[in-house]
């Protein structure tokens, strides 16, 4: 390792444009250049994790399609041929230089579940923490759309999370946030370090700008959210460009770093809650509990509790809401909506201290309901 590094835990995004050719297939001399990256930073001592696309590109020439296609049997089709592809080039390249990969394929409802979420993370820590370089992808074979993270770049900030990473690194077709469009005003400038996404940075975000991936940089600024909650620095970067993972791992690469100065970052239960589970239901709270909530507590009482719509079981994820339907939070609730819709008749005065606790409040990152 050199000098001036620490061993750090690295999840890198690989956007299909950053993988395939010209004509949307993939490029054997793009992944070689990949994986050497990968193996320097592994020689290094740094655990590496990526998150790749290209299973469709990589499959769609042997279902006999001449173009990528639009359908999603088609492209379910073209992946279930194209990741065995993707990996196999991924296993081969990583075995010539001494390193073993593994594949992770995975859906939305894999991390919506607490249980699986926890299985997956202990998955993940026993391959790295063994030298394996995991290869994680969404299970497009069998993912339907309300199931989809929506695109990789959600994914490999909910990766990041997931497994506690020391940075995320966001490859792409553009060599970072720009303060407008940089193919349509040349005057144009290179945001060097964001602090904070604020609403004039949403504003910056574009739509999609290849016609390979599915990602453009609204997705990224909102998988930048995700890493910022939860306190883990972010890259992003022009793919292609030379030693551009290296230099992003040592803060010298071009493009846009994204790291928040505030301390407050959510815990691994509050990061689940926050960004994987799903509200099952909506509780709304008075206005004066409200201002319980916006000041952070970490619980709500029975008498906190206006309003209770859904069916929900003990142990769920709801939203709180407050009176005039602002959404203002998650939350973990402790009874069932049955028991809070008739407390006198369900719950014991003993019980009814903490009614919703581990309190998220704040989360403007959408949960993806697919695309």
């Amino acid at each position: 390792m050199s000098p001036d590094s620490t061993k750090k835990r690295i999840v890198i995004k690989i956007g299909s444009s950053s993988l395939t050719s010209l004509h949307g297939e993939m490029s054997r001399r793009k992944l070689e250049r990949l994986v050497d990256e990968v193996v320097r930073l592994k020689d290094d001592g740094h655990e590496v994790l990526l998150v790749s696309s290209g299973a469709v590109a990589a499959g769609y020439r042997k279902l006999g399609c001449l173009e990528r296609p639009s359908s999603l049997p088609e492209k379910q089709a073209a992946a279930a041929i194209g990741q065995g592809l993707l990996i196999e080039a991924y296993s081969d390249l990583f075995l010539s230089h001494g390193y073993v990969a593994s594949q992770i394929l995975i859906t939305r409802s894999d991390f919506s579940d607490e249980h699986r979420y926890n299985n997956a993370r202990n998955t993940i820590n026993v391959l790295l923490e063994r030298g394996i370089i995991p290869i994680v992808n969404e299970n497009d074979t069998v993912t339907i759309d309300r199931l989809k993270f929506g695109d990789n770049d959600t994914l490999s900030a909910k990766v990041s999370a997931l497994v506690d990473a020391d940075q995320l690194i966001i490859l792409s077709d553009i060599d970072g946030l720009y303060d407008s469009d940089p193919r349509k005003n040349p005057n144009a400038k290179l945001l060097d370090q964001v602090e904070e996404i604020t609403e004039d940075i949403e504003e910056m975000a574009g739509e999609p700008g290849s016609s390979v991936g599915t990602g453009g940089m609204r997705s990224k600024i909102d998988a930048f959210k995700i890493t910022m909650a939860s306190g883990i620095p972010a890259f992003l970067g022009k793919s292609g460009e030379a030693n551009i993972i290296y230099d992003a791992v040592q803060k010298k690469a071009k493009g846009t770093y994204f790291e928040s100065e505030d301390d407050a970052n959510l815990n691994r239960k509050k990061q689940w809650i926050a960004f994987n589970s799903g509200p099952e239901g909506d509780i709304t709270i008075n206005d004066g509990a409200k201002e319980l909530v916006l000041e952070q507590k970490d619980s709500l009482q029975l008498s906190d509790i206006a309003a209770v719509k859904g069916r929900f079981k003990a142990g769920s994820v709801v939203r709180i809401r407050a009176m005039d339907n602002e959404e203002i939070g998650l939350g973990i609730v402790n009874f069932s909506a049955e028991q809070l819709k008739k407390p006198q008749e369900t719950i014991r005065i003993e019980d009814v201290a903490v009614v919703i606790e581990h309190l998220v409040c704040h989360i403007e990152v959408p949960i993806p309901v697919g695309v």
